[in-house]
């Protein structure tokens, strides 16, 4: 059985005891191939970045705990956790038993997912918990948004299937650099084909810079195309990458929450144009539209 499709689309019983045997990972070198991304030599470094809302224990004295949990690894590690195979698993605490107080017992539940994530992914794991609202920090402030841009409205909008033969430079621009981003980005799951709805955001900086109507076009062509999150971050990149060879490239899909996790991966040519608060984990990064 393929390893993506052992829960997605299917009736699943949820766990009624811990259970970290439902884990799922699923390599990530199995898309990479089709881009050209070779291990050994990506052209970028980047984080996936999920946020799960539905995280709940009980401390010993039988009180839930409640909040939402942030996880954060590399996307250098092997493989990447699929998505209900994680909503399983973290449903499977809802009714153990840690700690004599909440934050002993969370402290507790943070060290066993941690672990537990680490030997799935091959790879170091940072995991926090928020408990309360927090103070949202901004990321992605002062990106133009495309679909508001006067030229758009003559735009053109006719293929929906992924093509990097839509992506030109802007001859007549004399900029080196565009902050730009979109809340169209829509592709599907590559096993349900459920559509999945999300934010872009892309750093470009370089002697040649794409032209802005042509950048829409492109990202509305992944409309049919059937990828997980991280996947379609990773493609965007690579075309980008590949089309316009930028001195700094950075590319955040932010992808709306289902089951209750959202997962936010980002790519970047350089550790520094990391987006600060998405990455970090002890910030909670303030919400975007498509969130």
């Amino acid at each position: 059985m393929n390893n993506e499709a052992k829960y997605l689309g299917k009736a699943t019983k949820y766990p009624k005891q811990y259970a970290p045997e439902v884990l799922v990972p699923v390599p990530r070198v199995l898309n990479r191939k089709i881009y050209g991304l070779e291990e050994h030599s990506l052209p970028f470094t980047g984080m996936d970045v999920w946020h799960a809302y539905e995280l709940s224990f009980l401390t010993q004295k039988g009180m839930p705990v409640a909040g939402l949990l942030k996880i954060i690894y590399p996307s250098d590690s092997p493989n990447i956790v699929e998505s209900k195979s994680l909503k399983l698993y973290l449903n499977s605490f809802n009714m153990e038993r840690f700690g004599n107080r909440s934050a002993e017992g969370t402290e507790m539940v943070l060290q066993t997912i941690k672990d537990d994530l680490e030997k799935l992914l091959e790879t170091k794991v940072e995991v926090s918990f928020f408990s309360k609202e927090e103070s949202s920090k901004a990321d992605f402030t002062d990106y133009e948004i495309l679909e508001e841009q006067p030229e758009v409205e003559n735009t053109e909008f006719s293929i929906f299937h992924e093509d990097p033969e839509l992506l030109k430079e802007d001859r007549n621009n004399q900029e080196k650099e565009i902050n730009v981003s979109t809340h169209l980005l829509r592709s599907n799951c590559k096993v349900t084909f459920q559509p999945d709805w999300g934010s872009a955001f892309i750093h470009l900086k370089g002697r040649n810079i794409p032209d802005r109507p042509a950048l829409l076009q492109y990202i509305v062509s992944i409309r049919n195309e059937n990828h997980f999150h991280e996947e379609i971050c990773e493609m965007i990149y690579k075309r980008l990458w590949d089309k316009f060879s930028p001195e700094e490239l950075m590319v955040s899909c932010i992808y709306t929450r289902r089951g209750g996790i959202d997962i936010c991966p980002v790519r970047t040519s350089a550790p520094e144009l990391m987006p600060e608060n998405l990455v970090n984990k002890n910030k909670l990064m303030s919400k975007l539209l498509r969130q």
